[in-house]
């Protein structure tokens, strides 16, 4: 069966979150409903990072496998139009068409996918943003779906410095959501702070995985450390004792935003899919 990738945007304000639950609105369920308009049945969506209720993304990665009825309507084109370098390119414009012209959810391309690649297991890396308005920054109506207003002047240096020290290899228990089974050995590969031309906090966070909540976790810890509750060296300590904490607070879903998603070279694809089944685990 051919395999597809699709590269996705969306506004998750709307949304139940990525996977699809019944009677409620999710990113996963209108695109598959989307897709099975275009190509006629059911087509599943496998994601590279299953976001939570509010968060959005402009880098989110899918892809879906289709059988031959399927392929052929994937492919179809007007004879008019030239043939493209690959014959699945035409298929995120019909999808467009029918999400309509300002949907919050959108395919931005579709691709055949190399062979080996899994969107969720072959992927290396996941980079997150986070955005926040201080006192300094003040409060914008027009970016309130993406950014979280804090009332307090935040020492985004403090922050950065705080941030930092949780880079490497290591169990982010005191910062993830238990769930049952799944381990929360991260590598976190960058974790900073800046502030944009308008003011607004930034942190960048990037990772081999992440851990239910932990962005939102690493966040709050560093806001905490920005207006003077937490010294910038009290995070290090909170990771390494394991253990949840209330002296912060997980921040909410509507600062975050999923922006890209990292895939090693074609022929090593299929074997890092294989690697990143195996737990994880500390050396």
């Amino acid at each position: 069966m051919p395999r597809i990738r699709l590269d996705i945007a969306y506004d998750g304000t709307n949304f139940r979150g990525w996977a699809r639950q019944p009677a409620l609105r999710t990113v996963q369920g209108v695109l598959e409903a989307a897709l099975e308009r275009v190509l006629g049945s059911p087509v599943p969506l496998t994601v590279a990072g299953r976001t939570d209720a509010g968060v959005h993304a402009t880098g989110q990665v899918a892809h879906a496998d289709l059988d031959d009825a399927q392929w052929a309507r994937a492919t179809q084109r007007r004879r008019i139009d030239p043939a493209p370098a690959d014959p699945v390119i035409p298929l995120a414009r019909r999808i467009a068409g029918v999400l309509g012209q300002y949907a919050d959810a959108a395919v931005l391309r579709t691709s055949t996918a190399p062979e080996g690649f899994d969107a969720r297991f072959s992927a290396t890396w996941r980079r997150y943003e986070y955005r926040v308005a201080d006192a300094v920054t003040g409060y914008d109506p027009l970016e309130r779906h993406r950014t979280t207003t804090v009332r307090a002047v935040l020492d985004v240096a403090a922050m950065d410095a705080a941030a930092r020290s949780l880079i490497g290899l290591h169990d982010f228990a005191a910062y993830c959501k238990p769930r049952p089974e799944a381990t929360t050995i991260r590598t976190l590969l960058e974790y900073d702070w800046r502030r944009d031309e308008r003011g607004t906090l930034v942190a960048n966070v990037r990772a081999d995985a992440f851990c239910h909540s932990m962005v939102r976790a690493l966040v709050g810890a560093c806001v905490a450390v920005g207006d003077g509750r937490l010294d910038p060296d009290q995070l290090a300590r909170i990771r390494d004792a394991g253990i949840r904490t209330s002296d912060f607070k997980v921040l909410a879903a509507r600062g975050l935003t999923l922006t890209a998603v990292g895939y090693p070279a074609d022929d090593l694809l299929a074997a890092r899919a294989e690697q990143t089944r195996n737990r994880r685990d500390l050396d």
